[in-house]
């Protein structure tokens, strides 16, 4: 993947001041390619956010955490798509956000961990219902733009209808103890 930063000019300049969506602008001048040079690691990440970006998420979750006369440096529904993005890159902690942060050249600028700390605990059950809605109003359109609607679930060829079924495969991991006559487990 190759990084370009263009002048900004036209659409991509969103407000009065003519400065770039903070939202949406660091996706400007990227492109793929396959020709081995400007290699990122974790280029599924970079799709993921984008994919969250292009089907509107982030602005929805940005609208849904906004709050009156606060303007944070860090967009919360960018954080929020962050964290969303690298749980499904394999993170495991809050911290692991220093892997998005660590491809700022690709990424712009990401929050940092105590900055994500501070986003979830504006998270308060007003909020929650309100990114609810927004997930639900953007995934609503995401699947009326599939050509006849969402597929059908089946289940030994019986259609379930409306029911949307998610396949998640866990992974067995073998842990140990060091206790005494302690046994092999396996979690999930």
């Amino acid at each position: 993947m190759k990084v370009a930063r263009p002048v900004l000019r036209g659409p991509e300049r969103s407000n009065a001041l003519g400065l770039p969506n903070k939202r949406t602008s660091w996706s400007n001048g990227l492109s793929f390619s396959a020709d081995g040079t400007g290699l990122v690691a974790h280029a599924g990440n970079v799709a993921t956010r984008l994919l969250a970006d292009q089907v509107g998420l982030t602005g929805a979750l940005s609208a849904a955490m906004a709050r009156r006369g606060f303007t944070p440096t860090h967009d919360r529904g960018r954080v929020l798509v962050d964290v969303a993005v690298l749980i499904a890159g394999g993170g495991e902690a809050i911290a692991d956000i220093d892997v998005l942060r660590h491809q700022g050249e690709v990424l712009g600028s990401v929050a940092s961990a105590p900055t994500v700390w501070r986003a979830l605990d504006e998270v308060t059950p007003a909020v929650a219902k309100r990114i609810d809605k927004a997930r639900a109003k953007v995934r609503a359109h995401v699947w009326s733009q599939l050509p006849g609607g969402l597929p059908a679930s089946k289940v030994a060829d019986t259609d379930l209808g409306d029911t949307v079924v998610l396949d998640v495969d866990a992974t067995l991991v073998t842990t140990h103890s060091e206790k005494e006559g302690s046994a092999s487990t396996f979690s999930c």
